[in-house]
């Protein structure tokens, strides 16, 4: 018997990109879990629903160790979607597949810093000096519960972002309004992505995968207009006054 093969039940397979959380243990990985349990204490649902990568490159491991991680990050309800970087010695059957080809951003020259009167002023001069790139505006609050996800670059917010919501951006993060939520910026490997606000009240910021809680920034920068920049692998801070 001969099969047609445009019969109209055919499968139907399209593609699609998503945004993944991508995760780079270090060694040892105790104290690694130990760290990442406090990320998740102090910004609860961060991993809840998100898609994860898990980055091995140039972690030795072997085999064993590999799935005694990906046990303990399933405890920890992360779902491990892909493994990049890993020996194919030390992957097998019943872990997650070897993923590779990530799309990554190039970094940005930012030029140094100026005193700027408001984050306005302070987004203008930055966009002056670099490629143009592409961009959202959201001319609306994002309330709690909501995310605002755009890898392919800067996301500017009119109005503010509450409590338990978050933005994402593979550029630079405004915010003209106060920031109570979640800001990333850079989120697909950009270190010179930055975060402006008119008001901090932040529960989590995070540039280039480095990030920093609510606990953890200084206390004069609370319900100030800042701008955060990354700096030696740290996430550096001022008024914008």
């Amino acid at each position: 018997m001969t099969k047609v093969l445009t019969d109209a039940r055919s499968i139907r397979i399209k593609g699609r990109s998503f945004l993944a959380v991508m995760l780079s243990p270090d060694l040892p990985i105790d104290d690694w879990l130990i760290r990442l349990d406090d990320l998740a204490a102090r910004s609860a649902g961060f991993f809840l629903g998100r898609p994860v990568v898990l980055d091995l490159t140039d972690l030795q491991i072997d085999r064993q160790q590999l799935k005694d991680l990906i046990a303990e990050l399933a405890k920890r309800n992360v779902s491990i979607m892909g493994i990049e970087g890993a020996r194919p010695s030390i992957l097998g059957a019943g872990m997650p597949p070897a993923l590779k080809g990530g799309r990554s951003v190039s970094d940005i020259e930012v030029p140094a810093k100026e005193s700027v009167d408001a984050p306005v002023k302070a987004a203008a001069a930055v966009a002056e000096t670099r490629p143009a790139t592409q961009s959202i505006v959201i001319r609306e609050p994002v309330r709690s519960g909501q995310s605002v996800i755009f890898p392919e670059g800067d996301v500017t917010i009119v109005g503010s972002v509450a409590s338990g919501a978050e933005v994402i951006a593979g550029g630079s993060v405004h915010i003209y309004g106060a920031l109570r939520g979640r800001a990333m910026a850079g989120s697909i490997g950009n270190a010179s992505a930055r975060i402006f606000c008119r008001k901090l009240e932040a529960e989590l910021v995070a540039i280039d995968g480095i990030y920093k809680m609510a606990e953890d920034m200084a206390a004069d920068l609370r319900g100030q207009a800042v701008q955060l920049w990354l700096e030696d692998d740290a996430i550096m801070a001022e008024k914008l006054t």
